[in-house]
């Protein structure tokens, strides 16, 4: 039954389109006759040319977007037909309109249309139009193919025809259905091309026969076996690129239908050996004929499909097959990477032309920055779709979870090169470029680290990670090569679109620094020898000075264009990465080091000929990576090679040069513009020089060996005390060449100086303690360089730096003075009574209490005297406050723990000394006296 209605509902369709010949006649009388009023009211000058150029722009642009569904111009209707009118009447809510009147306001219109109204929108469609124009078309077309599909099954169940018979009456009923459509659509009034593009009657026609012929050909072959492997290929092939070349007539959907089909073809035809170069050539064939479909009618939906079923099938291929040939579906990466560069989209850099355009309002459009453009671009789905499937296949290649026939290193560098050729040969492929950077940094990791160095570095790897069988001279090479392909690609793109593509040409600035880095950094880490590596350090040397030297040709030839600093920056930044390579390939330990403060001091020494605002850069970059090296290994030649002379070893130029000149370097750019690099690099230079005189302490302390072991008192003395140093030197230079670096780090190093003391010298590695012995020697013993010097050092940097720095900071650090002051005299007391060893289980005798408080108060009565000799307020509370203990100590400790004459003894000294500072004070303040007020009159004259 179902048959029959589909054969019923053909035959009435085509019956009522030979009946509509006789409307069409009349039509075109009607047509004619409109032409003629026109060209009559033109000729009267009832009718003025529309003016503006943007009306005209617009008007272009409208009739390119409708110009695409129209046929024929001998075919084709100037307005809209009678009966088209009344169906926009009673479908879309519209007024139908005679010819007469329709005429006059289409003129009309045509003279005063604006903008705004040619940029109006269509009216909404009603529900009655889309089930009558739309959706009845697309149930046609499936009843009209599944009819033919019914149609063979019938005879085949009732068994009423022969197979031959069956099979040569299905292609009749699919060609039947395809000339049906094409009869149709050069039949078919305009005005419905342009409604209805996605439901045009002869493009679902032509469809439905494709889908017939196509399944009588698999039938003919998989069913009744009437033709072979080859002939089935053949048909499913050709009927398969019929149906996109018809896709130029019928639209967009139908060439999907095509590509669909092409895409299963292999499918439905099986072969027992498979022959690769066969299938991925006709992908190739079927891809590059969709492409230029796509080309002809600016598509983009299709390629971009056609693009994932290259690197689907590729995907499949690579994974089932074993050992698979990888040249074949390279040369399918390749046919489609060049037609992405040079058919479709090609060097297209506008939006597609089926763009709606915007509508006009009131409010501000939001216009898109350039690098927004740049990732932006025109038709970006079949580029980026393109690139995806070319840079995952190329990865597959030489991933160890495959096998090929051989490896396919040479494969997967065509493939690279090739995507970074397309993202530096069209503006537009800019995320081919990116994914070729991708590729290349991962491919090259691939083919180095999963090579046995991952063992190497750590032993617990062996046997988990996956190794590749693959020379070290082939991976050197293959890393090497690509390097050299992507700085060849950026000094193209760089030395031609830098003026016109200036987003584009600074992206590719810093592909061409960023991947020669990484690909030799990995190819030198995982094959080169440590030792000395002359390969590696002379394509490293080469390389950088290219970059250098072609950074120079850019300012030399426009220093005023646009984004040519970045440009130059990230090339220099490059050369500079490459030449710590080069550096590290040829030389070892110390030299390194040196050699690197060195090329750190070249980059700041070239600021006296060179503007470049990079340069200074790379001296602190230079630096950092000292200290990456200082972090690395800190004796810098080794620990069995470092000698235990104090001062006059290896660690003496290993961090002393570098100090130097940083120095140096820092006064290379006193005078450089930029404030930010003037203050990192004094910055820098303060730090070396405090390291360096850090690690030689330590060494000279430790007895010769650098090792995580807690300082002693002894040793973190002079750390504060070099702290204290410092300080005083940054605020000396802050004095002379004022500097951000020199007053806050000099102020941040006094904080952190006084913080060690809190918590080290106090605390920490305090001898009553730690149980750590003084000496021998009274006086000259570790309490000395421990708590005396670092108290008259804080004592002088208050002093020094009144009027200076905050009064907060200098107040901080005479209290750090008199704390030490205090501790010192407290640990000598317990010295004197106690011996070297005053650790605190010995305990306390009566004179030892006694004479704490002997001590106390004769030092808070001499810190009294300094601080009223010069004004310090801080050092008269310090004072106050160790009387004020002392007092405590007597009242609650003396007068329990002392005995006889003693006790007695310590409340009278304790009483005189009270009213000694009384009497003092009564002096002082009676000596200033009370300020004499001015007279509020002023004297008269006499």
């Amino acid at each position: 039954m179902i048959e029959l209605i589909a054969l019923v509902a053909f035959a009435l369709a085509l019956s009522a389109f030979l009946n509509g010949r006789k409307t069409r006649e009349r039509l075109d009388s009607e047509v004619a006759a409109l032409k003629k009023e026109i060209a009559r009211l033109t000729e009267t000058g009832g009718v003025a040319a529309p003016i503006g150029d943007v009306a005209q722009e617009q008007a272009a642009a409208v009739s390119q977007r409708d110009g695409e569904a129209a046929i024929d111009d001998d075919e084709g209707v100037d307005g809209l037909s009678a009966s088209a009118r009344e169906g926009a009447r009673i479908f879309g809510n519209a007024e139908a309109l005679d010819p007469e009147s329709a005429s006059g306001e289409a003129v009309a219109a045509s003279v005063e249309a604006t903008p705004v109204d040619m940029a109006t929108a269509r009216q909404v469609e009603s529900l009655e139009s889309r089930l009558g124009a739309r959706w009845a078309v697309w149930v046609g077309g499936i009843a009209l193919a599944l009819g033919g599909v019914f149609m063979v099954k019938y005879s085949i169940d009732a068994g009423l025809l022969s197979p031959a018979v069956r099979l040569t009456l299905a292609a009749l009923f699919g060609l039947l259905l395809a000339g049906a459509g094409e009869v149709i659509r050069r039949r078919a009034v305009p005005v419905i091309a342009n409604e209805f593009q996605n439901a045009m009657i002869p493009g679902i026609l032509t469809a439905a026969g494709a889908v017939t012929l196509f399944g009588v050909a698999y039938a003919a072959y998989e069913i009744y076996g009437y033709i072979g492997t080859t002939t089935a290929f053949v048909l499913l092939a050709m009927i398969s690129l019929g149906t996109v070349g018809l896709s130029l007539l019928h639209g967009q959907a139908l060439a999907g239908l095509g590509l669909l089909a092409s895409l299963i073809t292999p499918l439905l035809v099986s072969s027992d050996e498979p022959r690769p170069w066969v299938l991925f050539g006709f992908l190739s064939v079927v891809w590059l004929a969709t492409l230029l479909a796509s080309r002809l009618r600016r598509w983009m939906v299709v390629p971009t499909l056609a693009n994932v079923g290259i690197g689907l099938w590729g995907l499949a291929y690579v994974t089932a097959v074993s050992p698979f040939e990888a040249m074949p579906v390279a040369f399918a990466l390749l046919v489609m990477l060049l037609g992405v560069g040079f058919v479709w989209p090609g060097a297209a850099e506008t939006a597609a032309s089926g763009a709606p355009l915007p509508e006009v309002t009131n409010r501000p459009i939001a216009v898109a920055g350039p690098w927004e453009k740049l990732f932006t671009p025109a038709y970006a789905a079949i580029s980026v779709s393109a690139a995806i499937a070319a840079t995952v296949l190329a990865l597959i290649f030489i991933s160890p979870a495959v096998s090929a026939v051989s490896y396919p290193v040479t494969e997967f560098f065509v493939v690279i090169a090739a995507l970074a050729a397309l993202g530096a040969w069209r503006t537009n492929a800019v995320y081919s470029a990116l994914l070729s950077a991708f590729g290349a940094i991962a491919g090259i990791g691939s083919l180095t680290a999963l090579s046995g160095v991952l063992a190497y570095l750590d032993p617990s790897l062996a046997g988990v990670a996956p190794e590749i069988v693959l020379p070290s001279r082939t991976a050197t090479l293959t890393a090497l090569l690509l390097a050299t392909v992507f700085v060849l690609f950026g000094a193209f793109v760089l030395a031609r679109r830098l003026r016109e593509h200036t987003q584009f040409s600074i992206l590719w600035a810093g592909i061409t620094a960023a991947v020669p880095v990484a690909l030799t950094t990995m190819s030198f880490l995982m094959t080169g020898n440590y030792a000395f590596d002359l390969p590696h350090g002379l394509f490293a040397l080469v390389v950088g000075g290219g970059l250098l030297a072609f950074a120079d040709w850019l300012y030399r030839r426009d220093s005023e264009t646009e984004g040519l600093d970045i440009a130059a920056s990230l090339l220099v930044g490059g050369s500079f990465a490459l030449f710590v390579i080069a550096l590290h390939a040829w030389t070892d330990g110390l030299v390194t080091t040196l050699a690197l403060a060195l090329l750190g001091t070249a980059y700041a020494g070239a600021t006296r000929v060179r503007s470049w605002p990079i340069l200074p850069w790379m001296t602190g970059a230079a630096a950092i990576v000292v200290l990456g090296r200082i972090a690395w290994e800190p004796t810098i030649v080794g620990a069995e090679n470092l000698g235990t002379t104090p001062v006059f070893n290896a660690l003496l130029p290993g961090y002393g040069i570098p100090a130097l000149l940083l120095v140096a370097s820092a006064y290379f750019v006193r005078s450089w513009p930029d404030a930010r690099m003037r203050n990192l690099l004094q910055a820098l230079a303060s730090l070396f020089v405090l390291l360096t005189l850090a690690i030689l302490v330590r060494h000279a302390m430790n007895g010769g060996v650098l090792d995580s072991a807690v300082p002693t008192l002894g040793e973190q003395s002079i750390y504060t005390l070099l702290a204290i140093g410092a300080s005083g030197v940054f605020m000396t230079l802050d004095m002379k060449s004022p500097s951000p670096v020199f007053r806050y780090g000099g102020m941040a190093l006094g904080v952190f100086s006084m913080l060690s003391v809190l918590s080290a010298h106090l605390f920490g590695l305090n001898p009553y303690f730690s149980g750590e012995l003084l000496g021998r020697i009274p006086f000259f013993d570790l309490l000395l360089i421990g708590y005396l010097l670092p108290g008259i050092g804080y004592a002088g940097l208050a002093w020094y730096a009144r009027g200076k720095r905050p009064p907060p900071y200098v107040m901080a650090l005479a209290v750090s003075g008199a704390i030490l002051a205090f501790a010192w005299a407290t640990l000598s007391v317990r010295r004197l009574w106690q011996g070297e060893n005053v650790v605190d289980w010995k305990g306390f005798l009566q004179g030892e209490t006694y004479t704490y408080s002997v001590v106390w108060l004769l030092l808070g009565v001499l810190l009294l005297v300094v601080g009223s000799r010069f004004n310090a307020k801080s050092i008269r509370i310090a004072s106050a406050a160790l009387v004020f203990i002392a007092v405590l100590k007597v009242f609650l400790i003396d007068m329990s723990n002392l005995e006889g004459f003693l006790r007695a003894l310590s409340f009278i000294g304790l009483g005189g000394v009270l009213i000694g500072i009384g009497l003092f004070y009564q002096k002082i303040l009676s000596g200033v006296g009370v300020t004499r007020q001015p007279s509020a009159t002023p004297p008269q004259p006499q």
